[in-house]
């Protein structure tokens, strides 16, 4: 037996293929496995501690962290997490492909395996205005780099039902160089099974068991999502057997970095699924070799001879806290903190400066005239994308609907913010439930407008204008102040501040929006959602209000 670099001793090792934990000595030559070796230069007792293959997220955007994928890893190594398959779209639907190579850039010569997928849906929808198209021809040069292995989630799902031509022909150019993500919610019956049959093999937007159910028996690979937004994982788990497992992954799709901080990335998945009943090993099957499989990522996903040695160490395998984490061989984290430098050289220049409003825009630009009429609200779903439409009797002044902060109708506006078009749509929303000021955010998904909740035009006004001038972010306003700011100058979406000090600045704000009677732990993550133009049930973007049902721009009163 060849001499290896490091041998890992007297390991509970989780052999993720057979689903069993063997009693086997690891050795790691030039970052890769190798199994049976007995001598090395460095040899470790962990002293049984259990070993498991590095956490895979199947499908994130990196940006939704407010970090860029170097301050990312700094956070999710600690986790266990090596591996994620990023689709960069928010990024993309603010500056095109140049932000796509950005965070590519960034996610270059980093201890972490950062996989992508190419963005299929910019902008998510035609009833949105962001700051980027991307066609087949603008994504298919994005496969060279080997590290492109799929077409991002097909959000466009009925231009897939009614063969939208330029949409098709993506799938078919993702399919010639790997797998093509979904994104279907609530989709069912002969419209699911035409959009499969397109070459999507994968969804992660169900929300009920029944649906989920649904497309795992019709052939597509589930992703169980348990972000900060929407958590899904108590509600799917029940379809989980050990028959059915090899078609599960988890997710996250969107993380908050305090969240990654305080509560963990894949790690906290799996902890919470053991809890829910779910055996540890076939947890960590599903958080590890499942993803690695589906995508065809050989080098990773299994403790095996060639592999890299992207390993877990933890010692309670009902709650597994990661205590070390090895990455490429290399030890990359230990006792929650990364321990190797990750140097931060992206020149992010022309991402900066993305926020453009217009001169024309005032306080009167937030009123709505209206004749007394029911009107259409946005009703929250909490920690649910999915959004109910509700009918209520609206308060009129002077002809103009306003807020009713009694009962809980505010005031939204999601105002474009890439090309100076001066639109804004204008409409009420339900389940904020503050008083005495606004809310507003640069992070508006996907085309990433400004979207702006309050109880007061001025407010409102003052909120878009501070996001506006400080070159994007989060910010909260109350009686004409100022009270808190979470800058984001890269696209309006992340901040290149370390990761402490912008968590130190999220949590500054949600004491701010707390400090207005809003009762959401984080309002800015569901705020962030309300204008998704491409998730049911009603929506809010700059061209008005969206029933994503009609796929069709409504008014407000009816």
């Amino acid at each position: 037996m060849k001499r290896v670099d490091t041998l890992l001793r007297g390991g509970q090792v989780i052999n993720v293929q057979n689903r069993s934990i063997e009693h086997i000595d690891i050795g790691i030559l030039d970052g890769k496995i190798v199994l049976g070796a007995t001598e090395a230069e460095t040899v470790i007792d962990v002293n049984g501690s259990y070993i498991a293959p590095g956490f895979i997220d199947a499908h994130m955007h990196v940006e939704s962290t407010m970090l860029p994928p170097t301050s990312f890893a700094k956070l999710t190594l600690p986790h266990g997490t090596t591996s994620a398959v990023f689709d960069p779209h928010e990024i993309a639907n603010v500056l095109g492909i140049a932000g796509i190579t950005l965070i590519m850039d960034d996610a270059k010569n980093i201890p972490f395996d950062a996989f992508f997928a190419a963005s299929s849906c910019v902008p998510a929808s035609p009833l949105e205005t962001s700051g980027a198209t991307l066609t087949a021809d603008d994504l298919e040069p994005l496969f060279s780099d080997k590290r492109v292995i799929a077409l991002a989630e097909m959000m466009n799902y009925p231009g897939v039902i009614f063969d939208d031509p330029e949409v098709h022909k993506k799938i078919k150019m993702g399919l010639r160089y790997g797998k093509v993500d979904g994104h279907c919610p609530g989709l069912i019956g002969e419209q699911l099974l035409k959009y499969i049959s397109a070459g999507i093999s994968s969804d992660h937007e169900s929300t009920t068991a029944k649906e989920a159910n649904e497309k795992l028996l019709a052939g597509m690979q589930i992703y169980i999502r348990e972000g900060s937004a929407a958590k899904n994982l108590e509600a799917l788990l029940p379809i989980v057997t050990s028959e059915n497992a090899h078609k599960i992954c988890f997710c996250t799709d969107d993380r908050h970095p305090a969240d990654l901080r305080d509560e963990g990335h894949i790690d906290h998945i799996i902890r919470k699924a053991i809890t829910l009943g779910l055996d540890p090993i076939l947890a960590i099957c599903i958080a590890t070799k499942h993803t690695a499989d589906h995508y065809e990522l050989n080098q990773i996903g299994s403790i095996d001879t060639g592999k890299f040695a992207n390993l877990v160490l933890f010692d309670d395998l009902q709650s597994p806290y990661p205590r070390q984490t090895w990455h490429h061989g290399n030890l990359v984290a230990e006792n929650s903190k990364t321990i190797v430098e990750i140097k931060h050289e992206t020149d992010w220049s022309i991402a900066k400066e993305s926020v453009h409003l217009p001169d024309s825009i005032t306080t009167d630009s937030f009123r709505i005239n209206g004749s007394g009429k029911s009107i259409r609200v946005i009703g929250l779903i909490p920690n649910q994308l999915f959004t109910d439409e509700l009918l209520i009797e609206p308060i009129i002044e002077n002809d103009l609907i306003v807020a009713d902060s009694n009962n809980d109708v505010l005031k939204m506006a999601v105002i474009e913010r890439h090309h100076n078009t001066g639109n804004i749509g204008l409409g009420f929303i339900k389940g904020f439930g503050f008083t005495n000021g606004a809310i507003a955010s640069t992070v508006g998904h996907d085309a990433h407008n400004i979207a702006v909740v309050g109880d007061n035009d001025s407010d409102m006004f003052i909120a878009a204008k501070t996001l506006s001038d400080s070159g994007g972010g989060q910010c909260v306003v109350s009686n004409g102040k100022l009270l808190a700011l979470l800058p984001l100058p890269i696209a309006g979406l992340m901040s290149d501040a370390e990761p402490a000090k912008v968590i130190e600045q999220q949590i500054a704000l949600l004491r701010a929006s707390a400090s207005l009677g809003c009762p959401l732990d984080d309002p800015f993550m569901p705020l962030s959602f309300v204008p998704l133009s491409v998730i049911p049930k009603l929506k809010l973007s700059d061209l008005g209000l969206v029933d994503v049902d009609q796929f069709a721009i409504v008014p407000i009163e009816k």
